[in-house]
């Protein structure tokens, strides 16, 4: 008996997404070894952060695909982008990333919505409120560079934008906390 309740149209769409989430990650995690190759320990720890965020997102789409009784694909996922050369260029990323996201996870709405799929609809609308904080957050990095000086910022206001995302609050824990009993 076939017990999958999504449609082939959705359920492609979901796993695309699920892979779109680990491509998310591991841009995050690329630009975060950038910024601590540039000696941004806390910028890097932020990005490390947002990459676990973003890799638990793929985690919530294949587990919400298997247990509506499909398969979701794995696929090869892209070679994040080249090093940025400039922090303006790294926030720049991260908020092209949450729009492109953003775009994606209102298709997978809309499809669910057409097709009166009311379980993949509830189940996307958290996504969608993350995708403001997340939007936000991305804005603000953005912002608070430019309050610092941007490209052109001080040694003292990196600094300072340094530590103040070091000791941003964020729900994925620190990369350096990380355990194999703890990942």
């Amino acid at each position: 008996m076939n017990t999958n309740r999504l449609s082939p149209t959705l359920e492609k769409a979901l796993s695309d997404q699920m892979n779109k989430e680990i491509l998310a990650s591991h841009t995050f995690l690329s630009y975060g070894i950038w910024a601590d190759d540039k000696g941004y320990q806390g910028i890097a720890n932020f990005l490390y952060r947002h990459s676990q965020e973003e890799r638990n997102h793929s985690i919530k789409f294949m587990e919400y695909v298997l247990n509506r009784g499909g398969k979701p694909k794995v696929d090869a996922i892209p070679a994040p982008p080249k090093d940025p050369e400039s922090l303006t260029e790294c926030f720049d990323g991260v908020f092209k990333h949450e729009v492109d996201n953003t775009t994606s996870i209102y298709q997978i709405v809309d499809m669910s919505l057409a097709e009166k799929d009311w379980a993949t609809w509830n189940f996307m609308q958290w996504f969608v409120q993350e995708q403001i904080e997340e939007e936000t957050l991305a804005s603000n990095l953005i912002d608070k560079l430019k309050i610092a000086g941007g490209d052109r910022a001080t040694d003292e206001s990196l600094f300072t934008l340094d530590k103040t995302l070091q000791e941003a609050p964020d729900d994925a824990p620190l990369a350096q906390e990380a355990t194999g009993a703890n990942p």
